[in-house]
């Protein structure tokens, strides 16, 4: 199979951090063929500077969106642009002929995205939304525990509530684009698209959301979220014995005045027993600081969590007693997988691990969570159409 000859538009944090560094670690599913960067301070540029020369030796610097679209070279285009922007450029490259990956937010608005599908179809191009945390060892982790059979000891029974958080203590603006009162910005865009994804992929489309969403530090633009708090309400989920709950609901929450390190990730609570999970898959850390994408594949340390941030499961025990455990987090993190993936859904005809229709979806949830907190009432979730 020949490499796919990549573009990466945006090489701050999202393309030189979560995009070219798979690109470079997989020289036999891509290549790295240009990046778009508009004023590149000298030759390589940011590409360069972070990886070297070797790594940027023979990679285009486009300087506008044109010339990427006007390259018969490109196949694949990876979006890593501010999120205001991804629906146009997303558009512009369906329309160009090439192959898309979009980070999230994929689009601001639910009908972008739908469009966005439909053309993707018309073309029979690939249309992929960059859901990495589907992969984080956390989540690969819990999956595991979500699956043992009832009678397991360590099983939580039957869930009544799934808590997944995302805080961080900040009292200052980031001054960035983030901090713009700009169409898909705010926490609840730019986080909120990760926890909505993977309560959907464990438990699929809830029946109403209650959203709570404000600017609680009251800096920079009003407009501009730090902070949600979203209930997605379910019906119950089916006891196979004793106590039956009456509903479900997950919560998810993300807060930027939270005073805690580790930070709270998981509290998952059942019949059984509750779960317990601090700080977050290390997988962002470690690609801010390698020297080289080639350790993604090499490197032992890769992916793995330490020891003292994993899970905890307190499960009855005999007579009422409450038993407390370890959960291992023996998954890696393997946010490689997604582009592994992706190599094979265009070149092989694969099916998409994360299909563009669920990332549509969250996207729906999200403006419903606005809606929710602006008119400060619970909303029903329309049924898939």
């Amino acid at each position: 199979m020949a490499p796919i000859k990549t573009c990466v538009l945006g090489v701050g944090l999202g393309g030189l951090t979560f995009h070219i560094p798979f690109v470079l670690a997989l020289p036999h599913l891509f290549k790295l063929h240009a990046v778009m960067e508009r004023n590149p301070a000298g030759p390589g540029g940011k590409l360069q500077a972070r990886f070297g020369e070797e790594a940027a030796k023979g990679v285009i610097i486009h300087r506008n969106i044109d010339a990427v679209l006007a390259d018969p070279e490109v196949e694949l285009v990876v979006i890593s642009t501010p999120s205001e922007t991804h629906y146009e450029l997303a558009k512009k490259c369906l329309q160009a002929g090439k192959h898309v990956l979009v980070d999230k937010p994929v689009t601001a608005h639910f009908s972008q995205a739908q469009e966005l599908g439909e053309l993707a179809k018309s073309k029979n191009l690939v249309l992929y939304p960059f859901q990495n945390r589907r992969w984080d060892s956390d989540f690969l982790t819990l999956r595991k525990l979500l699956d043992l059979p009832a009678d397991h000891p360590k099983s939580l029974g039957t869930l009544y509530e799934f808590e997944s958080r995302f805080d961080r203590f900040r009292t200052e603006l980031k001054g960035t684009w983030k901090d713009l009162p700009l169409e898909a910005n705010g926490l609840t865009y730019d986080l909120a698209a990760h926890t909505i994804d993977q309560v959907l992929v464990l438990f699929g489309r809830p029946a109403k959301i209650t959203a709570m969403i404000e600017n609680i530090r009251g800096i920079g633009s009003k407009e501009v979220d730090d902070c949600f708090t979203i209930y997605l309400h379910y019906p119950p989920l089916k006891a196979a014995s004793g106590v039956q709950p009456q509903s479900f609901t997950a919560i998810l929450r993300g807060h930027i005045l939270s005073v805690r390190s580790p930070q709270v990730r998981y509290v998952i609570r059942g019949t059984h027993g509750t779960y317990l999970k601090y700080g977050v898959d290390v997988q962002e850390d470690q690609l801010k600081v390698i020297t080289s994408p080639a350790a993604i594949g090499q490197s032992a340390e890769y992916g793995v969590e330490p020891e003292e941030i994993w899970g905890t499961v307190e499960n009855l025990g005999p007579n009422g007693s409450v038993v407390k455990s370890v959960w291992p987090s023996t998954e890696r993190g393997t946010y490689i997988n997604l582009f592994e993936n992706l190599a094979a859904v265009i070149r092989d005809g694969a099916e998409q691990a994360v299909k563009w229709e669920q990332s549509a979806e969250v996207i729906e949830l999200i403006e419903l969570a606005y809606k929710s907190a602006r008119e400060e009432r619970t909303l029903p979730v329309p049924p898939r159409s």
